[in-house]
């Protein structure tokens, strides 16, 4: 029996474990505390738990589910990275930031709940979420960091959004079955491959709240056919619209003052209205 209040790192890579019971003695599990227990498929986590490590349950690619008390606050980087059995989990309204990489390849979860007082969703964290059909931004959200949804190919429909200001870099690059995503006026910019390969696409409303679309933003978003670039916007990078093979009319207004190279490249069927 454990006889100290924390977890280090005494199981890992027990590759044999599948299940255990933290007693309620514990309030804290350490850094990769359970990283590469490829077998554990049910881990029971008391009431008296404060704190998840960093890379708790990295690889644990058999757990299935895990409840996480209403004492825990945060969830680490890393925590439950490549757990790709996963398909359930509970994360209680403490919660107040979710680190970077901290769901990347969860390849079994279909849906999450983000609670109510979530604040920060680190870079990446929810990457190769391959399963992942919907998610539900609260408005309490004010920061989502690079590519926090990057290849969540079945990724269909995301709600919210109301109080980002920045669309960072690739946040929904290679989210193929994305159709329709509202962009609030709270958003300023709009990042490098932030829509990159969104194939189904078909209509995007940028609002006057933004002054830069970033470089490849839009880049093969192959069903796109209308955007209306409003007159806050200052600068179209590079790529940015590049084999959006759809698009048939883009007007630009005379606010833009940098268009990057390539920005409409094989754009067969559009044609362009510039304003002055």
């Amino acid at each position: 029996m454990l006889q100290r209040n924390e977890i280090a790192n005494e199981f890992e890579n027990c590759s044999k474990l599948k299940k255990i019971v933290i007693p309620s003695s514990i309030n804290s599990i350490g850094p990769f505390a359970f990283k590469c227990c490829s077998f554990l498929e049910q881990i029971i986590i008391p009431s008296s738990l404060t704190s998840i490590g960093k890379g708790a349950f990295r690889n644990c690619s058999s757990l299935k589910k895990i409840f996480i008390p209403s004492t825990v606050t945060s969830i680490d980087d890393y925590t439950f990275n490549y757990c790709s059995k996963l398909k359930k989990i509970w994360m209680p309204d403490s919660l107040t930031s979710i680190g970077k990489f901290s769901f990347e390849g969860c390849s079994s979860l279909v849906e999450i709940k983000i609670p109510s007082f979530v604040a920060f969703i680190g870079e990446f964290a929810f990457r190769q979420c391959t399963s992942l059909k919907q998610i539900s931004i609260p408005s309490s959200v004010n920061v989502i960091e690079k590519g926090a949804f990057y290849g969540c190919k079945n990724l269909q429909q995301v709600s919210n959004f109301s109080t980002i200001t920045l669309f960072a870099d690739y946040l929904f690059s290679s989210c193929n079955l994305l159709k329709k995503i509202t962009i609030s006026d709270s958003v300023t910019s709009i990042g490098n491959f932030s829509f990159e390969k969104c194939f189904n696409i078909k209509e995007i409303i940028i609002p006057q709240s933004v002054t830069l679309i970033g470089d490849n933003a839009f880049n093969e978003c192959t069903s796109l056919s209308q955007i209306s670039i409003p007159s806050s916007v200052t600068s179209i990078g590079k790529c940015a619209f590049k084999n959006c093979q759809s698009l048939k009319e883009i007007s630009i207004p005379s606010s833009v003052k940098t268009i990057g190279n390539y920005s409409f490249y094989q754009c067969i069927h559009h044609w362009y209205k510039y304003q002055f």
